[in-house]
C-alpha cells in the first residue's frame, strides 16, 4: 500500500467514527443521560455530616 492510500483509509475511519459520534449523541437512548447530567448543577442534595468527617479525615492523613 502507498501512502495515499493510508491516508485514504484513515480518513474514511475518522469519518465514521465521527458520524457514529454524532449519531449516538443525538439518539434518543442517550438523551436521558444528558438531561441527568446537565442537572447535576442544579441538585440542591448537601452533602451528610458523615461525609464531611470522613473527607476531613482522609485530608488529614
Amino acid at each position: 500500500m502507498d501512502q495515499i492510500t493510508v491516508n485514504i483509509i484513515w480518513t474514511l475511519a475518522i469519518l465514521v467514527i465521527f458520524i457514529a459520534i454524532v449519531l449516538w449523541a443525538y439518539s434518543k437512548r442517550a438523551q436521558k443521560g444528558f438531561e441527568e447530567a446537565a442537572n447535576l448543577v442544579f441538585d440542591d442534595d448537601k452533602p451528610s455530616a458523615e461525609a464531611n468527617k470522613k473527607r476531613e479525615s482522609s485530608n488529614n492523613e
